[in-house]
Formats: C-alpha cells, structure tokens, sequence
C-alpha cells in the first residue's frame, strides 16, 4: 500500500473515532461549555419515615402514617387469640350484661352486675373486661376466655374507663365527681386525682405518640387536652355552638386530627389536637354518637342516634361518602367492629336492642333483643397489641 493510501485511511479511521466520541456528550466534541461526556450517578434518595417519640413505656408506634396499623383483619395477640368471639352489652336499666353470640346472633347469657353499667371496657394488657356500674360505684371484671364475672371492685362514678399507652394507669372518668381518676390499671387503686372545671366527661383518645389525650366534656360543652405523664389538664376549650353536648373522640390513622361526635350540632367535631385549635363542625345526623374505625383504617363509622342512620367518613377523601339507614329506624349507639372488620356492631340505646351491619354493604343483619338501655357494648376480642379502653380502642 502507498504511502499517500495509507495516510488518508489512519486520517479517515481517526474522524469516525472523534466522531464516536463527540455522540458520547450532549454538546459537540470539543464544546467547553457543554457538560462532562460521563456523569456520576446521583442516588435516589430514600424517603425516611418520621421517628415518633412516643410516651416512654409505650410500645413502639408501627407505622407513623397509620396509628392502626396493628388492628388489621383477624390479627389477635397470642393474649386473646383462644378467647371466644362475643358481644358484650352493658343494659344500663336492667343491670345486666347480655351475651351474644355473634355467629348465630342470639343472646346466650346474661350477667347481672352492678347499678347502671355504661360500658365494658378491655383492660390495657386484654386480659380482662371490666364493666363501668357507674351508679353502683363499682367496676365488675369479666374473664373473656370463660366468661364468668369475679368480685366487684370499688370505684367512684366510673361513668368510662381508658388506660394511657404505657400501660401505667387507668383513668377513670368521673362524670358526676367532676374529676379525672388515675389509678392502678389492677387493682384500681387511686394513685392521682385530677379536678375538672367542666361537667360530665366522658369520652377520650389518645395522640400517636401517646403525650397527650383529648376529652369531651358532655354536659358543659367543652373539650379538655390532658397531658399523659403529667397527668394535669393542659387545655380547655368551649366548643362554639350554642348547647353542644360532645360524645365519643377519635384520633385519625395518621395522628394530625381529632374526631368528636356531638349529639346535639349532630355532626362530627374537627381539630388539630397538637396546636388544640378550634374546631370545626362537619355536619353528619341528627344524635352523632360513636366512632369507629374500619380494619384497613381508611374509613370511620358514625352513628346518628337520632335518626337511625350510619355515616361513612373516608379518610384519604377526606368527606363522607356514605349514609346507611336502619330498616324501621333505631337508635344506633355505642358499639365495635368485629375481628375480620365485616360488621359493625351497635346498641339501640332506646330500643333495647342490638344492631348488626354489613360493613360492606351496610345491609342489617340482624337486630337482637336485649335488656333496657343497652350502651357502650364491646366486641370481643379484637385485633391490636394492648387497648387503650372505652368499648374498644386498640394499637
């Protein structure tokens, strides 16, 4: 090969490598402007879920975004797993606990207990049921797993009862007495009591960390936020409409808004518990009572008392997207959902009778007589780790 042959072709091989080399870049080959041919590979960045730092003693939070994370379909502690499945509801007129077996949906007991009982309530460790005789002074303890009740044990205007998160108290609310009663979660002993300025709590939840828990004040109409460890009302409010009368409170899955039922504004209070803002009023029935939370923690059941109907919240939406109606009316109260999360359970508070509801179609299943002023019954067991009381508030 010539001389002259040999040169072009090392001149042509040389520009078709330059030219392989200038594709490598977003600019043209020697563009001091435009960016290196290779780039490092920036890292994804991994999103970090946010640390709760709960109320020292209480069992970790699971998942920040959702506070219920442990109440999934059928998920029992190994503590009640052999319990048998049964609704328990308190008559408040008859002093009586009716037993029913929700498979057949008959009353297969009935237990007589203290005067007034109001609700049954799960102990914190779920091991016990204990019935709030509110004008008999006294709690009665239910054993879940046989179902026989032992000795009374006194206790002043146990009108509702709830335990903190770490599991170190139990707080009685003590409507008539105008107090908030922390005492030993076993024995009941009292170990402080906290005096309140408004009339007839009754109803509480507690924040996703567990510092701090809100109360309704049902006969002044006004809320309390009450510091957990401190065990001392940190806040108080009056709820601003004219004769409210505030009930049942949950906390949403992810922890940023307090729900109160009121009866009277019939509808459903809202507020941030964390900066305790005024809340406000998201219209719902007429007799807004109970709240309560479905198994897979995107929607909150709402019983109209006084008009026999169900409200159905949906939490990502953020509004209510159903209303079902009990055939012949009723007077839906307090209630439960059941382990698998397919019907929701209610009192008939005016009725003497106990209402069962497809949750997924709100169909009624079936309504079942019982004694006089049936109120704060509880299912039982249910999902979760350890309760936090009233009829039935698990994590």
């Amino acid at each position: 090969m010539n001389l002259s042959r040999r040169t072009g072709l090392l001149l042509t091989a040389t520009a078709t490598v330059l030219a392989a080399l200038a594709g490598c870049g977003t600019g043209s080959f020697g563009d001091r402007s435009a960016p290196d041919a290779i780039k490092p590979v920036k890292p994804v960045e991994q999103k970090q879920s946010p640390v709760v730092h709960g109320l020292p003693g209480m069992p970790p939070v699971l998942d920040p975004e959702d506070l219920y994370a442990a109440d999934r379909p059928n998920k029992l502690s190994p503590v009640v797993k052999d319990f048998p499945s049964r609704v328990y509801v308190p008559n408040t007129e008859s002093d009586t606990v009716s037993v029913i077996d929700p498979k057949t949906f008959e009353v297969i007991e009935t237990i007589p207990v203290g005067r007034q009982p109001q609700h049954v309530v799960p102990s914190w460790d779920m091991k016990t049921l204990w019935v709030n005789n509110d004008r008999g002074n006294t709690l009665t303890p239910i054993d879940p797993k046989t179902g026989r009740a032992g000795a009374t044990v006194d206790v002043h205007d146990p009108y509702n009862l709830y335990f903190t998160p770490d599991g170190k108290h139990a707080v009685v609310m003590a409507s008539l007495d105008r107090e908030l009663v922390f005492r030993d979660p076993h024995t009941m002993k009292i170990q402080h009591t906290e005096p309140v300025s408004c009339y007839g709590v009754n109803h509480a939840d507690f924040s996703l960390d567990g510092r701090y828990f809100i109360v309704s004040c049902e006969f002044s109409g006004e809320l309390l936020k009450v510091d957990t460890a401190r065990m001392k009302v940190i806040g108080q409010q009056k709820l601003p409409f004219a004769g409210a009368m505030p009930q049942d409170v949950k906390v949403s899955p992810d922890g940023k808004r307090f729900y109160v039922a009121d009866m009277m504004a019939n509808g459903m209070w809202v507020l941030d518990g964390d900066t305790f803002s005024t809340p406000k009023l998201l219209p719902t029935g007429k007799g807004t009572h109970g709240l309560y939370i479905s198994r897979d923690s995107r929607e909150m059941y709402i019983s109209n008392r006084g008009e026999g109907t169900i409200s159905v919240f949906d939490f990502p939406q953020n509004r209510l997207t159903k209303k079902w109606k009990l055939p012949e009316g009723g007077s839906p109260d307090m209630g439960g959902v059941s382990a698998d999360g397919n019907v929701l359970w209610l009192s008939g508070r005016y009725d003497a009778e106990v209402y069962a509801i497809d949750t997924r179609s709100g169909v009624q299943l079936a309504r079942i007589p019982v004694g006089k002023g049936p109120h704060g019954l509880a299912v039982y067991p249910q999902p979760g780790r350890y309760s936090l009381g009233h009829t039935g508030i698990f994590r």
